[in-house]
């Protein structure tokens, strides 16, 4: 809910800004590529994408859903997992349903306003899940460090705080992206040789002088990803002295468990995002292809990854999604009688 509400006050001036006159292009609309030298075989590849995009609907879903209706599981590791798995929906839907009617129905074009709003939302919930990988390390530290303490230093009003705070900085780093672009002018063809509207793929289409949108495009990856990464590491640092503390092996193992999900989904966004990044900007030998395919499957997999991951790992969850499915098989025996 504080997604949704604070996301409302934040829609109306993004789009009355990106509709101004002043914004507008010499050619109204941008034309998506796709996947540019992969045209023949486009449509077998948004197969596998989709089955990705309804894993990431389903997945997540069904974690919020969970969660919401379970007051046993409103505690401050969960409720980090339902701010992750909302975040994730609003992520893959920003790409996904326009990517697949691309590849599949040759969609290819896309208004102005709407292509810099799937950019920004894009690029915005990307950071809010990287913030929120960090509360949920902060969150295994308090309870591995501090375990007396933990629901004391982790009450409500704090995961609220918490949560809002990862929003703003996501909106607030992520707005000038739009607003940059306004003063370029795209004097030339505007096609995008992407599956979507992504902030380098469209900064590159301008005839005009790109040095701030470039320096402030990487000084937001680096600051966002640098500073949560350091973050993250940071907090297993306390954690694994603390653990390595702790007599006997079982006691350890037990300890090391109880992050081991949290630590599966950081390295599902992380490394890809990394290496999508790295490619992006010094892989200048690897195929164009490649690197779209790597953004593409960078937005889809961890969304359909996670709820996999929690729902495989963390006993609370699989047992409750073990006895919504057991009860809807014995209200299905039920009906056949």
């Amino acid at each position: 809910m504080i997604f949704v509400s604070f996301l409302s006050c934040f829609s109306k001036p993004l789009t009355m800004a990106l509709s101004n006159s002043s914004w507008r292009l010499l050619q109204p609309s941008f034309f998506l590529m796709g996947i540019p030298g992969l045209e023949e075989s486009q449509h077998w590849i948004a197969m596998p994408l989709s089955v990705l995009y309804l894993f990431a609907v389903m997945g997540n879903v069904t974690i919020i859903f969970i969660i919401w209706t379970d007051p046993s599981l409103h505690q401050p590791m969960y409720l980090f997992l339902a701010m992750l798995s909302g975040i994730d929906l609003v992520l893959a839907s920003s790409t996904a349903p326009k990517t697949l009617a691309v590849l599949l129905v040759h969609a290819h074009e896309i208004g102005y306003t709407v292509c810099l709003t799937q950019m920004f939302f894009i690029h915005a919930f990307s950071s809010m899940e990287s913030g929120v990988l960090v509360a949920m390390a902060l969150d295994r530290y308090v309870a591995i460090c501090h375990p007396l303490h933990h629901s004391t230093i982790l009450h409500p009003g704090i995961i609220g705080r918490i949560g809002m705070a990862v929003l703003v900085r996501g909106l607030l780093l992520l707005l000038p992206f739009p607003i940059l672009l306004r003063r370029l002018i795209f004097c030339q063809a505007t096609v995008i040789g992407h599956a979507y509207c992504e902030h380098m793929a469209v900064v590159k289409l301008a005839c005009s002088e790109t040095t701030v949108n470039r320096a402030y495009g990487l000084a937001v990856a680096l600051l966002v990803v640098g500073l949560d990464v350091v973050a993250i590491g940071i907090s297993y640092a306390f954690i694994l002295q603390t653990v390595l503390k702790v007599p006997g092996g079982e006691a350890r193992l037990k300890a090391f468990s109880t992050c081991g999900s949290h630590i599966c989904v950081i390295l599902i966004f992380y490394v890809p995002g990394i290496f999508s990044f790295l490619t992006h900007r010094f892989g200048h030998h690897v195929p164009h292809h490649v690197h779209v395919l790597l953004a593409t499957l960078y937005l889809l997999v961890p969304p359909a990854l996670n709820p996999l991951v929690y729902g495989v790992k963390t006993q609370q969850i699989r047992q409750r999604v073990l006895r919504v499915f057991s009860r809807g098989e014995g209200l299905g025996d039920k009906v056949n009688k």
